[in-house]
Formats: C-alpha cells, sequence, structure tokens
C-alpha cells in the first residue's frame, strides 16, 4: 500500500545522455502549487538519490521503511516553518555503484560519478526547470542523499557549484578510495558559495565518525563557517538506516530551506 502524502507525478525511464539505464523521476509538488492565483510562483527545488526510498514506504529498499520526507515537508510548510519547495527523487539503479562515487577505488570499482553529475545537471534538471515553475538558481537548488549518495551529492555540488547551491550530506561515505573526497575538498581552488548540511550518526561505526569530522574540518579549513554555511550533526544513537535519515529530514529542510523572513 502507498503511504504517499500529497501529490507526487512520476516521470518513469527518463532517458540521459550521459548514464545508463533509464531511470523514475518521482516530483513531489508543495501544497497549493496547483491553488488559484499560484501560476506566477516559483519554488525552489530539492534533489534527493535513492528515490525509492524518500516518499513510498511501498517502494522503499526495505518494505516499510521510507524517509517520509513528503509528510515532513508538507507538515512543515503548512506551519510556515520552511518555503515551499519541490523536491525530486531520483531512483537509483543497479549502476548505483558507479553513479554515486567520484573515482575508481583500488578494487577497480565505481567511478561514473562525472557522468552522473552531468546527467543532473545537464538533463535532469533542465527538465524540471521546463516542467515545473523552479526557481532556477544555484541559491535555490539543493542535492542530498545518504552513504554513497551523500557522497556523490558532495562531489557533484563542488563541480556543478553554479547549478547546486545547497547540499544535504547525510552519512557520507567518505571512506571511499583512501578518502578522496577530503582530499578533493583540501584542493578546492576557491571556496563556492554553498550551503551545506554534513552529519554522521553515532552508531554507524567509529570510522564513519572521524571521517565524517575530517570533512568537517577541511570545509572548516576552506572557510565555511559553523552554523551559517555550515551544519554539523553528529545524530546521538543514530544507524545507518532510513529510520535514522528520516529522522534528519526536519532539521535538514529547516537549515537549507529556513522560511522566508517577513
Amino acid at each position: 500500500m502507498s503511504t504517499i502524502t500529497g501529490e507526487v507525478r512520476r516521470h518513469d525511464d527518463f532517458a540521459s545522455r550521459h548514464v545508463r539505464p533509464r531511470r523514475n523521476v518521482l516530483v513531489w509538488l508543495p501544497p497549493g502549487y496547483d491553488a488559484p492565483g499560484t501560476r506566477r510562483t516559483r519554488y525552489p527545488a530539492l534533489y534527493l538519490h535513492d528515490g525509492q526510498n524518500l516518499f513510498d514506504g511501498a517502494t522503499s529498499f526495505i518494505p516499510g521503511q521510507e524517509w517520509g520526507v513528503d509528510e515532513t515537508a508538507d507538515r512543515l510548510i503548512r506551519a510556515g516553518q520552511i518555503e515551499p519547495v519541490i523536491i525530486v527523487g531520483i531512483y537509483n539503479t543497479p549502476d548505483r555503484i558507479a553513479e554515486y562515487t567520484p573515482t575508481r577505488d583500488k578494487k577497480n570499482r565505481g567511478g561514473g560519478g562525472d557522468s552522473y553529475g552531468k546527467f543532473l545537471a545537464e538533463d535532469l534538471k533542465p527538465f524540471i526547470d521546463r516542467t515545473y515553475r523552479t526557481k532556477k538558481g544555484p541559491t535555490d537548488t539543493g542535492l542530498g542523499g545518504s552513504s554513497l549518495g551523500g557522497l556523490i551529492s558532495l562531489h557533484v555540488g563542488l563541480k556543478h557549484d553554479k547549478t547546486f547551491g545547497k547540499l544535504a550530506i547525510l552519512s557520507p561515505s567518505v571512506w571511499w578510495d583512501g578518502r578522496t573526497i577530503v582530499k578533493t575538498v583540501e584542493a578546492l581552488p576557491r571556496k563556492p558559495q554553498t550551503k551545506i548540511w554534513l552529519d554522521m550518526g553515532t552508531r554507524e561505526s567509529d570510522d564513519g565518525l572521524t571521517d565524517a569530522r575530517a570533512l568537517r574540518d577541511a570545509l572548516l579549513q576552506k572557510t565555511w563557517k559553523l552554523g551559517e554555511d555550515l551544519a554539523y550533526l553528529e545524530a546521538d544513537g543514530a544507524g545507518h538506516n532510513e529510520a535514522s535519515w528520516a529522522a534528519r529530514v526536519e532539521p535538514i529542510l529547516r537549515f537549507l530551506f529556513p522560511a522566508a523572513v517577513k
């Protein structure tokens, strides 16, 4: 049984010039999107990986365990606690490891992240911008995911900072290929105007916390500022699972898409 709250529009078998195979894309629309008098209203957008896990327990990797992004966003928007936002869920494919990793590791795995980033920036986002009433600039466009999805979100966000200006990095796989993502941050020639949420659960692994702290420290060295354009959370008791990530959706949305000050 579907557990979707609100209106979700499907775009099945979405094709890309940069990656194969095709994949399903879900678009959650904020309450009031089609209400009378809103035809000129435009909305920020948040793109999230592993789209089958976001809205519907009937499609999630572990049946019944979803992020509840739709319920959380709906509640916060209706309460005026975040700005109304369009949320795009991008299904993963059998090529998930290749697409969600920026480099090939010593076992010759992965490394398709740059092509996946081009898919997001050059194929999917232009389609969403043509089809829905989005605000198109980087300050109104977010990208996020968990685990390898967190890793590739940071890689793509730093490489395409003129497209994605808000990043949600949950439990990132910093360990990939000898902490290559930390090296990427350390090698940045300039600090982009990117707002970043970064977190890790305290029950994921000791190495996970050590890696997340190393990534946080690398960002701080590049002059991101905690509480301003960087949020860092060590989620007490949280593991590496959908329920733990679901519990962090609210603070993430509050940080990245706060309600406008009146």
